[in-house]
């Protein structure tokens, strides 16, 4: 398909979701408890579904690996359906949060059709991309519906950041092959933290004791204004050995892209191994990355004990207390100690293409890049800085599409807990268009880091160097606002 304009993209998304609700007023006052109203909020949310042909071709060819998989639904068609008004496709991650993602797959595809509604353990975000909208892009020079369909649809995801962000890279794909529009996301927040969802409007949770939050969620994320969020790349070159566990954004790559023009303090092996992923709202290194890996990994153990939000951030808090974060100054452990003792930063601030060294204070455990206004459940660490400060220090008001990460630290438990309830402003270090970090061994074996709230371990070398590049990816992602 050709690639039109990027206003003509937005504007053409602008109009789909602007387009009225019909039946929305012979709506009010109805429940699901009569038959009457179940019935209009069934005719109203069949805007959403596809022509039945078009949603199995789609799902022959995600199911097959095959573009050309669902040709027959097309070619025994004699179908003269109209396009679908505001079709949508769902991702469901079933163990989001409290795990309520089940419950809401089914009431999704009552509502809308089974063919529209993906379980991610089942059907991947990637495959949906490459064959359901290539099966959609084959058609729509012979098929007005198809043509239509690609061109204003919009990705609905119900599940916690990483989740979110696992589907934000899979359409990523969609601007590097110039396939346009590129399908802008909603966000059903299931997650525990759900930053993401908060900064576009989502809110923290999902209602899910309101029998209407579906069906307004739906109508929010058809109607919804678009708009963009900056993404960042992030490289990992490590000598020899593997991530452990790495997060579904993390993949292994043969290409190390780092930048050549800074040269790397330590020492660096002749073979390495390289990760490469992409993330929204936060990278960070450090006490918070290891609390959340411990977390992540105690909750898949014992699903039991992750019953909703509640109970997640209860556990996360005695699992914070367990690693000895509230008393670092107590402890002897190397891992515990200060990450100066582990770690160099380099940065290029924006419009600037010259790396420049950043002192890391002594005292700080954990280091966060933040995109986003909102990190760990809704607070926002940087701070609503004045002014006056933002002049002496040489930063500027953030923004979530401003090309710039703001990157802060935490030093022991104390610290991060008041920051958390916004009576202290975490350590700010400086603003940032690219991050290099350097990590070198000495007594540590491990590192924990994380982006988007999926953490994981990164073996160290006491003779070799680590190196964390992050950059902005050069274009943005497609959000759908929930206000």
């Amino acid at each position: 398909m050709a690639k039109p304009s990027s206003e003509g993209d937005f504007s053409t998304a602008s109009r789909t979701g602007s387009r009225s609700t019909t039946g929305e007023s012979s709506l009010k006052g109805c429940g699901f408890s009569s038959f009457t109203g179940f019935r209009a909020e069934k005719e109203d949310v069949l805007r959403l579904a596809m022509p039945l042909y078009l949603r199995l071709a789609m799902l022959d060819c995600i199911k097959k690996k095959d573009v050309d998989a669902g040709d027959q639904h097309f070619q025994t068609s004699d179908s003269e359906d109209d396009p679908c008004e505001n079709p949508v496709v769902v991702f469901i991650n079933p163990k989001s949060g409290g795990r309520n993602g089940s419950v809401l797959q089914d009431r999704l595809q009552h509502m809308i059709s089974q063919e529209q509604v993906f379980d991610l353990h089942n059907v991947k975000p990637d495959e949906f991309v490459r064959y359901g909208l290539g099966c959609l892009e084959k058609w729509a020079e012979k098929d007005n519906c198809a043509k239509e369909t690609r061109k204003n649809i919009r990705v609905v995801v119900a599940g916690g950041d990483g989740t979110v962000g696992w589907v934000l890279g899979c359409l990523g794909v969609l601007h590097e092959k110039d396939q346009f529009p590129v399908p802008p996301v909603a966000i059903i927040p299931l997650g525990t933290g759900n930053d993401l969802a908060r900064s576009f409007g989502w809110g923290g949770s999902f209602p899910f004791a309101r029998r209407s939050a579906i069906k307004r969620a739906l109508q929010r994320a058809t109607n919804g204004r678009i708009c963009h969020l900056d993404s960042w790349h992030v490289v990992v070159q490590m000598p020899g050995g593997e991530v452990v566990d790495p997060p579904h954004s993390l993949k292994t790559t043969e290409v190390c892209d780092v930048d050549q023009n800074l040269k790397i303090e330590g020492c660096v092996p002749d073979k390495v191994n390289c990760y490469e992923g992409v993330f929204y709202n936060y990278f960070s290194i450090g006490m918070d990355a290891q609390v959340a890996y411990g977390f992540h990994h105690l909750r898949n153990e014992k699903p039991y004990l992750a019953q909703g939000p509640i109970s997640n951030k209860i556990i996360y808090s005695g699992y914070s207390c367990s690693q000895g974060w509230f008393l670092t100054p107590c402890m002897s452990d190397p891992s515990l100690r200060g990450l100066n003792n582990i770690l160099s930063i380099h940065i290029k601030r924006k419009n600037s293409s010259k790396w420049e060294p950043i002192e890391i204070p002594r005292s700080v455990r954990a280091i966060v890049a933040l995109n986003l206004h909102s990190y760990g459940s809704g607070r926002n660490p940087w701070g609503n800085l004045k002014p006056d400060y933002l002049q002496k220090r040489g930063f500027v008001e953030a923004h979530v599409d401003d090309g710039i990460l703001e990157i802060f630290g935490l030093k022991q438990g104390w610290h991060a807990s008041f920051v958390m309830v916004e009576l202290i402003s975490a350590k700010h270090i400086a603003q940032a268009s690219s991050i290099r970090l350097e990590l070198s061994g000495g007594d540590w074996r491990d590192a924990f880091l994380q982006m988007d709230g999926e953490p994981w371990k990164q073996p160290m070398s006491k003779e070799y160097s680590t190196i964390v590049e992050i950059k902005r990816v050069p274009f943005p992602s497609v959000m759908v606002n929930g206000e």
